[in-house]
């Protein structure tokens, strides 16, 4: 379990060393005061960047719903014309009927 800890010519403890360093070095960067003006900064531009794709959306909701209620009322102007179309086709029939 320790093997990686065996010295191969001096490498792997130095190696290891060097890991600690950076990682101690990076937890201090990474929690500095200008590393978080920097977060504080992205994070800023992620909440407009989300409030864009937001406004984008409820556009394109809006646009759809628009869509469908004309489609939908296409449908029933249409259906009422056929409707009213074979009505008068019926009547007709009618007609012929009781005349002969």
């Amino acid at each position: 379990m320790f093997d990686c800890f065996k010295k191969v010519n001096g490498k792997a403890t130095g190696l290891f060393a060097a890991g600690v360093l950076f990682g101690t070095a990076g937890i201090k960067i990474l929690s500095s005061k200008d590393a978080k003006k920097v977060y504080t900064g992205v994070t800023a531009a992620v909440l407009r960047a989300k409030e864009c794709v937001m406004k984008t959306a409820t556009l394109i909701q809006e646009n759809a719903e628009d869509i469908y209620a004309e489609a939908q009322q296409i449908n029933e102007t249409r259906a009422a014309k056929e409707a009213e179309t074979f009505s008068e086709e019926d009547a007709e029939a009618e007609a012929a009927v009781t005349e002969n």
